[in-house]
């Protein structure tokens, strides 16, 4: 454990890179970005300035323009098996889009780099002259290049409205880099593919900013749009706030960071304060209140999380630091460890060999993972990772520049555990400062998706893929034992006649959680169930009601078991990735009435310590699970209750991490002092208990009317 008093060793140059090395890959320093000529006087943590930032972006998008022979030829990447994007015998619109956003997305890091130097070239391409060449090739009908329009297509919506919000929200923040460049004529003609798309139809939620963006870029030089269309948008934008600056998406996710609160900034600063300015300042209102937790979702070394969907997109979440100094208001964080944290991020992934796949980003979060990625994606898809080098849109002398790196609220918590309630999209943040690694707790999950679904992500212990073998990492995974299951006989297990999906062979494989609902905090412990299964099929007989107490470097799960029948359940830790095929090192323990297990590998430790409720505690090697190895080693505990009308249980763990390679001590793994389950609470529920942790504190679980409490 890194001691407060040494927080200026850990935030050397040195230090962070020996950290990223162990944490990310053994061997990756020779073909990724390396930070040159580091600033240790302005950046003591990574290193990177201004420069550092124009010379990542210059690499990553000269890797991609080896793709590019020549000058008139456009960029486009290699076809990636899997599930991806275009598909053989995909309809020719789609081979138009994958080429579109190899061109669109790419102009993240272009763009900026035009900004910056209007001459920019990658080897002899100028890159100003490429991309005006190619946007008007592509926005251009006749072109062998150019794209279809909404009328020549089946009345749907297509990932070309995606692109075209991307491309004018660039515009907007950079009216310099591309527009001017543009013969009039060439302009009226790229306009009429524009307002055509932006005036399609599309989505709901975030892709109502892609058509805002659109539109209000035409009517900011001079084309006539519909009004009421972009008002229309404009309102069913500020009516998905759900609270606490989160934004309605589904199940909650980065897109709210990324889309609403991003393009949303970037539209205000451009257009909607002038044009439509009451609805821009309930925007920004609500922009600023994410920014008051917005760095608790970043490890102390900038580190994202890996978590809900679009994971390829990774870093693109960190566009919220630059676009912060975009808002009227003063953003509420310092900007040096802004910086500090952006910069850490784009190191995260550039620094690392096996982010890159066929010269550009991988499709995964890491290496390829297929089980990362949504079928929406095409080997350019990642290319949006890099919205937080809009920064090189602040003027040099910014804030954001020239402020010293700093840590933020880490140089304050030590070795303590901060936790962060996001009470309206059911979000729990946690910040462990003996490990520098932060954690999401998401309590609002809809549907069995493993983005969504686990009981925690970390930023330093990425998740790994659901094993219907059991013992899936961050999960509770279940496997009927019942004998109607395995018969696949009657929708309520009652004598109906009627049958349901629930066939032996399915009931044979472990599953997970259909949906995950949020029921607060009460007394410092965190509540949520898990349904396992949902209604008709019992689901008041499949739950699992959670409560968690955070303690320094990880939690304590008291647990109530409402199974009603037969069954086997699995609990499983973070996954720790066989880096470089080197095995982690598993040891067995015990302390007292306490059996636990360790497991490590070089820089990352976890512990599982196994109190009530379960049968065995064991350890796995999984292949083909984890998003940084092939092979991975997983720590869970197991139990099967075999009887028919099985009794109410409370299952008790604690689940440990850390950061370093020093052993164990036996104080770290006793974070628990005593365990006392009690029947009946005093507030009149059933089945809860009191536990004394390792500091004498006394926290309470109490289930009382827990399923009134139910916040989906």
């Amino acid at each position: 454990m890194i001691e407060p008093e040494q927080n200026s060793l850990y935030n050397s140059i040195d230090e962070q890179i020996m950290n990223l090395s162990a944490i990310a890959h053994p061997n990756a320093t020779q073909d990724a970005f390396v930070v040159t000529n580091p600033d240790l006087d302005l950046s003591p943590m990574t290193g990177m300035t201004r420069q550092h930032y124009i010379e990542c972006a210059q690499y990553v998008l000269g890797r991609a323009f080896r793709h590019v022979k020549s000058f008139d030829q456009p960029i486009v990447f290699p076809l990636v098996p899997g599930k991806s994007y275009p598909q053989p015998n995909d309809p020719e619109w789609r081979v138009r889009s994958f080429e579109f956003e190899a061109l669109e997305r790419t102009f993240n890091l272009a763009a900026p780099l035009i900004h910056i130097d209007p001459e920019m070239s990658i080897g002899n391409i100028k890159l100003r002259d490429y991309y005006c060449h190619h946007f008007y090739n592509a926005l251009t009908p006749g072109h062998v290049n150019s794209l279809p329009l909404p009328e020549d297509l089946p009345d749907a919506t297509y990932q070309f409205t995606c692109e075209f919000g991307g491309l004018t929200k660039t515009l907007l923040l950079m009216p310099d880099v591309l527009w001017p460049h543009l013969s009039q004529q060439q302009r009226d003609a790229m306009a009429v593919t524009i307002s055509k798309w932006a005036h399609h139809r599309t989505t709901q939620n975030n892709w109502r900013l892609f058509n805002i963006c659109a539109l209000s870029f035409l009517k900011k030089h001079g084309y006539a749009i519909d009004d009421d269309l972009l008002k229309s948008h404009l309102m069913w934008i500020a009516s998905y706030h759900a609270g606490n600056g989160w934004y309605l998406e589904q199940s909650y996710n980065y897109y709210t960071i990324s889309l609403f609160v991003v393009y949303g900034t970037i539209w205000s600063q451009a257009f909607g304060r002038e044009h439509y300015p009451e609805i821009a300042a309930v925007l920004e209102k609500s922009f600023a209140e994410l920014f008051q937790t917005y760095t608790n979702f970043f490890g102390r070394n900038g580190f994202i999380n890996m978590w809900a969907r679009s994971i390829c997109y990774r870093s693109w979440i960190s566009g919220g630091f630059p676009a912060s100094f975009l808002l009227e208001q003063k953003p509420p964080f310092d900007p040096g460890w802004a910086r500090r944290l952006c910069s850490g991020s784009i190191l995260q992934f550039t620094g690392r060999e096996d982010f890159y796949q066929n010269d550009i980003p991988s499709l995964g979060f890491y290496g390829h993972r297929e089980f990362a990625i949504q079928s929406y994606s095409c080997p350019a898809s990642p290319f949006i990772m890099f919205l937080p080098f809009i920064a090189l849109a602040l003027p040099e002398g910014a804030p954001f520049w020239t402020a010293k790196e700093n840590d933020g609220m880490w140089a304050k918590l030590g070795a303590k555990s901060k936790r962060t309630i996001l009470e309206k999209p059911g979000i729990v943040l946690v910040n462990h400062g003996s490990s520098g690694s932060s954690e999401i707790v998401s309590g609002k999950v809809y549907d069995d998706d493993h983005n969504y679904s686990k009981l925690v992500f970390n930023t330093h212990f990425p998740w790994e893929n659901h094993n219907r073998k059991g013992g899936t990492s961050q999960e509770y995974s279940f496997r009927s034992l019942d004998p109607r299951d395995l018969r696949g006989v009657d929708i309520n297990f009652y004598l109906t006649g009627r049958t349901v999906d629930n066939t032996a062979a399915k009931s044979g494989a472990y599953s997970t959680s259909q949906s995950m609902l949020f029921n607060g905090v009460r007394n410092g412990v965190l509540y949520r169930q898990l349904i396992l299964r949902k209604p008709p099929n019992n689901g008041v007989g499949y739950l699992i009601d959670l409560a968690e107490i955070t303690v320094p470097g990880g939690v304590v799960r008291v647990d109530r078991c409402r199974l009603a029948f037969e069954h086997e359940l699995t609990l499983g830790h973070y996954g720790l990735p066989h880096m470089g095929g080197e095995s982690a090192v598993v040891r067995a323990f015990e302390t007292g009435t306490e059996r636990g297990i360790t497991a490590s590998i070089p820089g990352r430790q976890v512990a599982l310590i196994a109190y009530s409720g379960w049968d065995e505690i064991e350890s796995q090697v999984h292949r083909g699970f984890n998003a940084e190895a092939d092979e991975s080693t997983v720590l869970y505990v197991h139990r099967k209750r075999t009887a028919k009308n099985p009794a109410m249980e409370l299952m008790i763990t604690a689940m440990l991490h850390k950061t370093d390679d020093f052993a164990w001590t036996p104080e770290e793994l006793r974070p628990v002092k005593n365990v006392r389950i009690v029947d009946v609470t005093s507030s009149g529920s059933v089945l809860g208990a009191e536990i004394t942790l390792a500091d004498d504190a006394v926290c309470v679980v109490d289930f009382k009317d827990i399923d009134g409490l139910k916040n989906s």
